[in-house]
């Protein structure tokens, strides 16, 4: 990975984008597609879309999803302490002593995530998981009124947004779920587009709301009716304690993309996949899912008459927490083999399985 595209993951993990609140990562989206895409829209449900040769008879769609899981602020009480709903999965223990951002309308605010001291629980209360209602944010409010100046009812809040190196090229940040997905599209759009004519109408779709239900991969799915698209998201690693890879899969970091199999991938496009990994020297894992997967890649394949669908993912350890892991290694090899697969299209090819 050079240094433009290491500072642009960089720019997308340390960008806000909680589910409904992605306008500013969007900003970003937007301004790195403008000098590389024919077209740039921004649909009415919040999808930016870059588009390469928008007219060729086979359109091919690549799609990420920008959208990090969240907060959004519920109650403030009458000494300014504030309660929150989850946006997206949460595990409620992940939150205990974080340290916290809410997005208000004047800018970013400081906030800790906080509950009772363990001197202060009871016996009962330290054999039970903490619930959502049982945590609060502090921002050093003196009061309602304190709080209510500076915060509103609504507002998002996230994780304190860090990118943090570690050793073996491996990378933590909140939200590799799935701002490094994105990343692999659009740098997969950059290098397929940078190597000369397209076999095809490439479209890239920065696809919001995936957390709460894989809802713009749906709507900008529709818009764009592709032929084929490959959804790129984040997969669990197994390389790390306590987790059943007999169950789950033998996934390891630094090992190269997971290409899927199973009945949400069209068997062609993983063919096809398997072989540009093959030409290129790439390094693939498979992962196997006996039903839809719970990415964007599942209603990809069943939008409009149904879309010849892949699912290419990036092993992350410690999903939905505040240390994300990844290899850039293998985000790296994900853009290039998404390129290579892009490339090898022909004009005509009878997807049908």
């Amino acid at each position: 990975m050079d240094t433009s595209a290491r500072e642009f993951l960089v720019r997308l993990l340390e960008t806000p984008s909680p589910s409904g609140y992605e306008q500013p990562i969007q900003r970003v989206v937007r301004d790195y597609l403008s000098g590389i895409a024919d077209t740039v829209v921004t649909d009415a449900h919040g999808n930016v879309i870059g588009a390469k040769n928008p007219g060729a008879p086979l359109r091919m769609m690549l799609a990420g999803h920008c959208d990090q899981i969240g907060l959004i602020v519920q109650y403030i009480d009458s000494d300014g302490f504030i309660s929150v709903q989850p946006i997206g999965g949460w595990d409620p223990i992940q939150l205990v002593g974080a340290r916290v951002v809410i997005w208000t309308a004047s800018g970013p605010l400081n906030g800790v995530m906080s509950r009772k001291p363990i001197h202060l629980l009871t016996e009962e209360e330290r054999k039970v998981v903490p619930k959502m209602k049982d945590l609060w944010i502090d921002i050093g409010a003196e009061n309602k009124a304190d709080a209510e100046s500076v915060v509103r009812i609504g507002d998002c809040v996230t994780f304190e947004l860090r990118f943090q190196p570690l050793r073996r090229n491996l990378a933590s940040a909140v939200a590799m779920d799935d701002k490094v997905g994105l990343w692999v599209v659009l740098e997969a759009f950059r290098r397929a587009a940078a190597a000369g004519p397209l076999p095809c109408g490439l479209f890239v779709a920065s696809t919001v709301q995936e957390e709460i239900g894989l809802r713009g991969a749906q709507t900008s799915c529709y818009g764009v009716d592709p032929h084929v698209a490959i959804a790129v998201d984040v997969t669990h690693a197994t390389d790390c304690p306590t987790i059943d890879k007999k169950s789950e899969g033998d996934v390891g970091l630094g090992k190269g993309p997971v290409v899927y199999r199973g009945p949400n991938m069209n068997p062609h496009v993983v063919d096809r996949l398997l072989a540009a990994a093959k030409a290129r020297d790439i390094p693939v894992q498979l992962g196997a899912s006996g039903r839809a997967t719970p990415t964007d890649a599942n209603v990809l394949q069943t939008t409009r008459a149904g879309v010849a669908t892949g699912l290419v993912s990036v092993p992350n350890r410690y999903m939905h927490s505040a240390v994300e892991t990844i290899s850039l290694d293998d985000a790296d090899r994900t853009a290039d083999l998404l390129a290579a697969f892009v490339r090898g299209l022909e004009g005509t090819i009878n997807w049908a399985p």
